[in-house]
C-alpha cells in the first residue's frame, strides 16, 4: 500500500449537520476541486452522481468534438468528391459545436481537470475503509492540456475545412 499525503486526498464526508448539508457538501466539493487535490472522494451519493454525470457530458463533448472533426477531415479522402460533403461538412459543425460548448461550459470549471476512477488497484490504495457509503464516487486529477489542444486543433481545422468547402459550394 502506498500512503497518501493529506494534500493527495479530501473526502467530503456524508455527515447531516442541520438542514443546509447538501449545501455544505457542495460547498467542500468545490473548496476541494479549487485546492487541486490529487484524489477526491465524494461520499454524499446525489452530489457524487451529480459530478459524474457532468464529468461524463464534458468527456462525451470532447470526445465527439475529435470523433466529428476526424470524419470531416477524412471523409473527404475516403468517399468520392462530389458527395464526401454530405458527410464532411455535418461531421465539421458538430465538432465545431461541441468544441464550442466544451469551451464554454466546461473549460473554466475546476471540474474538467478531474476524471472518475473505476480502477479497483487504484482505488484499493485510497482510505475507503473510513467511509459510511458503500458506492462513493473517487475523482481523480487528471492533466488536460493536451485533450484541449487535441480537440480544438481538430475542431479548428474541420471550421478551416468546412469554410473553404462552402465558399467552393456556393461561390462557384
Amino acid at each position: 500500500r502506498v500512503t497518501l499525503n493529506s494534500t493527495d486526498c479530501y473526502i467530503v464526508h456524508e455527515i447531516y449537520n442541520g438542514e443546509n448539508a447538501q449545501d455544505q457538501f457542495e460547498y467542500e466539493l468545490e473548496q476541494a476541486l479549487e485546492a487541486q487535490y490529487k484524489y477526491i472522494v465524494i461520499e454524499p451519493t446525489r452530489i457524487g452522481d451529480e459530478t459524474a454525470r457532468w464529468i461524463t457530458v464534458g468527456n462525451c463533448l470532447h470526445k465527439t468534438a475529435v470523433l466529428a472533426g476526424t470524419t470531416c477531415l477524412f471523409t473527404p479522402l475516403a468517399l468520392p468528391v462530389d458527395y464526401s460533403h454530405y458527410i464532411s461538412l455535418p461531421a465539421g459543425v458538430l465538432s465545431v459545436a461541441c468544441c464550442t460548448l466544451y469551451g464554454i461550459s466546461w473549460q473554466f470549471d475546476p471540474c474538467c481537470k478531474y476524471q472518475v476512477e473505476y480502477d479497483a488497484y487504484k482505488l484499493s490504495r485510497l482510505p475507503l475503509h473510513t467511509l459510511t457509503s458503500s458506492t462513493p464516487v473517487v475523482l481523480v486529477r487528471k492533466d488536460d492540456l493536451h485533450r484541449k489542444r487535441l480537440h480544438n486543433t481538430i475542431a479548428l481545422a474541420a471550421l478551416v475545412y468546412c469554410v473553404k468547402k462552402i465558399y467552393e459550394l456556393y461561390a462557384v
